[in-house]
């Protein structure tokens, strides 16, 4: 890019009738870019996931503009207004806490919305917490599989979960501090101890922290430890061809058969045999 055209990059006017996504900084307010300033300061209105959050880069960089809230608790009551201001000629930017607009956030609802409606959105593109920690990760990074944060209904993590265990591809999660311990947990149930992974904390803050290299030892190091900040997890996916028994199925597998009236011995026997595991493996799952 030429001197002349970076310099009209910044000048850059906001269309009326436009939605901007804009993405910010997921930690290091100086990782915004200089388009996104712009976008900031010369639009009609900003809708923000949280005022608080936005008002600090409003004020680092001597930005005045209105502000709205924008979240999961309103969104349902604003989406209406902002399409209507769009199509009566506002420009708006549209932004999240940290990071990009529509990740695991209430963004996803109103894109969906602005286009049904014919509404044209540009993004200006910034910082992503799973990116940042997937290449910072040094797992294989070609092909992966984001998960974002996985749901809370039992049966509908254990699927995500086994769905995660059997995959070939590099997975990334989101997970919130108080419940990480939980996670690895769970991890380590589904996909075996010695499965690499990067627990990713306080990306690109002060004290940003890369843990890993497997669960097991994941788990060890936050296991007494307060856990405070954002999380990110990046699992190393499963060899091509590589058997991944999951013990919690072998488990209850295991539990059945002794229920029809096998032994336990004969049925650690089986499912050693069936899953090409150790019968010591199986036997001790009870």
């Amino acid at each position: 890019m030429n001197s002349n055209s970076l310099l009209s990059h910044r000048k850059e006017e906001p269309e009326k009738g436009i939605l901007y996504i804009v993405g910010t900084p997921i930690g290091n307010l100086n990782d915004i870019s200089q388009r996104a300033l712009n976008i900031l300061n010369k639009v009609s209105l900003v809708a923000c996931e949280d005022t608080r959050q936005t008002k600090k880069i409003m004020h680092k960089f001597n930005i005045s503009n209105k502000l709205i809230s924008f979240n999961k608790h309103n969104s349902l009551i604003k989406i209406p207004k902002l399409v209507k201001d769009l199509k009566e000629g506002s420009s708006i930017a549209i932004v999240s806490d940290a990071g990009m607009p529509g990740i695991c956030d209430p963004g996803e609802d109103i894109f969906k919305s602005v286009k049904s409606e014919g509404i044209d959105m540009i993004c200006v593109p910034g910082a992503c917490a799973a990116i940042t920690a997937l290449v910072s990760s040094g797992l294989p990074s070609s092909s992966f599989v984001f998960e974002g944060f996985l749901p809370k209904k039992k049966t509908d993590r254990e699927k995500i979960l086994l769905e995660i265990s059997y995959s070939e591809k590099t997975t990334i999660i989101y997970e919130s501090p108080k419940r990480l311990k939980n996670l690895l947990n769970e991890l380590l149930e589904f996909c075996g101890g010695d499965r690499e992974i990067i627990v990713a904390r306080e990306l690109t803050k002060k004290f940003e922290e890369h843990v890993g290299n497997n669960i097991n030892k994941a788990i060890d190091f936050f296991r007494d430890k307060d856990i405070v900040g954002e999380i990110t997890i990046v699992l190393k996916g499963t060899r091509k061809g590589e058997s991944n028994p999951n013990k919690s199925i072998i488990k209850k597998d295991l539990n059945d058969l002794i229920d029809a009236g096998l032994s336990l011995s004969a049925a650690s026997k089986y499912l050693a045999k069936k899953n090409g595991l150790k019968k010591s493996e199986v036997y001790n799952l009870i």
